[in-house]
């Protein structure tokens, strides 16, 4: 199910699963959004270290609980968490915990939450209303957050950016940004948006 993370230095993390020198401020962010949204392929495409997932495939017995409209292709899911960390200029180290997005986890969130900085909100534009409970919770949680909409290759686009804001309900100075989240890059600013939202925010509890 599980594994862990190589100890072996790779191009993209020389030190393998040891911490850079130039550390300074450990971060921990979640990753949250509802199933099949791209948290697991996020944390991979941005984690310096072999990230570490929970995965288990689709079973019969879901068949009925987990919503695969728009996802017709999803064979596993996230039962736990998943885990990456990205070392960004400055010294700014970010601790990514990927949540599960189905209700029957709902009883994880607060121990996934704890000592949690912000979050990153997933969205699927061609299911918005799958991301209200997950929102909810990141609510409720009182974290801070930002949400990035998965550019999948079948999103609609002819929405415009008022208009999905008012349909998730977002505040005014939340950020609202797309990414694809296969791409490192891509992936990287949209965590960024939300880092540059917590400095905002607050300045002295993001220091």
């Amino acid at each position: 199910m599980a594994f862990a993370p190589s100890s072996a230095p790779s191009a993209s993390s020389p030190h393998g699963i040891h911490l850079p020198d130039t550390a300074r401020e450990l971060v921990k962010i979640l990753v949250a959004g509802p199933f099949g949204v791209g948290k697991t392929t996020l944390i991979d495409s941005v984690s310096e270290i072999r990230p570490l997932h929970t995965e288990e495939h689709l079973s019969e017995a879901s068949a009925g609980v987990d919503d695969l409209a728009g996802v017709r292709d999803k064979t596993t899911t996230t039962v736990a968490i998943d885990f990456g960390r990205l070392s960004l200029p400055g010294g700014v180290v970010l601790y990514l915990f990927g949540t599960p997005g189905q209700e029957r986890f709902r009883a994880l969130w607060d121990d996934i939450a704890h000592g949690g900085l912000g979050a990153l909100v997933l969205v699927d534009s061609r299911r918005i209303d799958a991301s209200f409970g997950v929102l909810g919770l990141v609510e409720e949680s009182g974290l801070p957050y930002a949400v990035a909409f998965n550019d999948f290759p079948d999103a609609p686009r002819h929405h415009g950016v008022q208009e999905l804001r008012r349909a998730l309900d977002l505040e005014p100075g939340t950020p609202m940004v797309t990414c694809d989240a296969r791409d490192a890059n891509s992936s990287i600013d949209a965590l960024l948006a939300l880092v540059d939202h917590l400095i905002t925010r607050d300045p002295v509890e993001a220091r």
